[in-house]
């Protein structure tokens, strides 16, 4: 990594991320800082593998999980740009299986409790959310939530045409268009890139982001001889305890061998490994002066909230997230909460389910990345102090 000289003090970040090494609250963490395109600040530190004591260079790789969603939703953004699909358009042109839907009533104890849905899901919708879809993965115990672990909606062996042959038997959890809810919605998008495009996911990927950004070391498996680089996972032994300090290494999640050989399914809401180096270039193709694969309106639409005035988002067992809206493809600071610096307003962000994050703000021309592998950080303790630490040697 090749930092450029800057007037920034951000000396106070390496001690703050090592902090939570030492308490073993995570194994190790990248972060990195761009200023427009120069790259100024990068600190690695704690290790890529406790148990063999491999510390945690700037090459490891990582699940990044839903940092993918980002690139399924810039898949989706070219298409548009090609005049191959509209932002409104309905799903059900291109995925006949999504139309014609039924939801769920409310209080409905089974999922035979249902009402014809009063409108098509759009595309937007499935960008924002805002489809009807669920995920069978935060919400346990719910209607929805048993009848999608029971029909294996997140099964990585079968293969994006199937999944939207599962939803196609699966009501909604509420009408298009009318709440938030994290979903499943970002995979039915990389299949729709699989039917306009007439490509796999994968290649889609590849051959027009990928390969334009130089991303060499991303994709949904990570070939043998790279299998040395891939950073161990870990969990909390309390899962539910976001700062427990004792961490269990995770063989065989999300799957036996996973990441390390092709599968059927190239999940376009977290299927990804990805690099340091690499994220840092995703991220420079929205700054200014950038390689972009994006012309300049569709990256200041991704950013833009598309939630109704009023609206917000929640998670199941979290509760509201306030003052976020949602872009295309990640969060939006609509008034910076307690978690956020007080400059922060307009940044577009999101992350993965362990600890990868990214944030970008236009307004400053800023952007920030942080690589861990630590199940359920998401918007963790250790992201909102690096984020706060950056903006505060940045902006003062």
């Amino acid at each position: 990594m090749i930092i450029s000289p800057s007037q920034y003090d951000f000396s106070a970040i390496a001690p703050a991320m090592q902090t939570y090494v030492d308490r073993k609250i995570l194994s190790g963490v990248s972060s990195a800082i761009l200023s427009g395109q120069d790259l100024v600040h990068f600190h690695a530190t704690g290790w890529a593998d406790i148990e063999n004591q491999i510390p945690l260079r700037h090459d490891h790789l990582f699940r990044v999980f839903s940092n993918t969603k980002l690139l399924t939703s810039m898949a989706i953004m070219q298409l548009i740009e090609q005049g191959k699909l509209g932002l409104d358009d309905a799903v059900e042109i291109y995925l006949p299986q999504l139309g014609q839907r039924q939801v769920l009533i409310p209080g409905a104890t089974d999922i035979s409790q249902t009402e014809a849905a009063r409108s098509a899901i759009t595309v937007r919708q499935l960008l924002t959310h805002t489809s009807g879809l669920s995920y069978g993965l935060l919400d346990h115990g719910s209607t929805i939530y048993k009848a999608y672990v029971e029909r294996k909606v997140l099964n990585a062996f079968e293969p994006l045409s199937e999944l939207i042959n599962i939803l196609e038997e699966l009501p909604l959890s509420f009408h298009p268009g009318e709440r938030w809810e994290y979903s499943i919605a970002t995979d039915v998008l990389s299949r729709l890139v699989e039917v306009v495009s007439g490509d796999n996911f994968d290649v889609y990927l590849h051959a027009h982001i990928l390969s334009p950004l130089g991303m060499n070391d991303t994709s949904f498996w990570v070939p043998p001889h790279k299998h040395e680089r891939l950073t161990a996972y870990y969990a909390g032994t309390d899962p539910m305890n976001v700062l427990n300090r004792d961490l269990k290494r995770l063989e065989k999640s999300p799957y036996p061998e996973a990441f390390l050989k092709p599968i059927p399914r190239y999940s376009g809401g977290g299927g990804l490994v990805s690099s340091m180096h690499d994220m840092l270039a995703l991220m420079r193709s929205f700054l200014p002066g950038g390689h972009m694969v994006l012309k300049p309106e569709s990256i200041r639409l991704m950013m833009q909230n598309h939630l109704p005035a009023g609206w917000g988002i929640a998670f199941p067992g979290v509760g509201d997230v306030p003052g976020k809206g949602f872009g295309l493809g990640g969060a939006v600071t609509l008034r910076p909460g307690e978690n956020d610096p007080a400059d922060a307003e307009g940044e577009f962000e999101w992350g993965g389910i362990a600890g990868t994050h990214w944030w970008i703000s236009s307004r400053h021309n800023i952007a920030g990345l942080l690589m861990t592998q630590r199940q359920m950080a998401f918007w963790h303790p250790y992201s909102f102090e690096f984020k706060k630490l950056a903006y505060a040697a940045m902006l003062k």
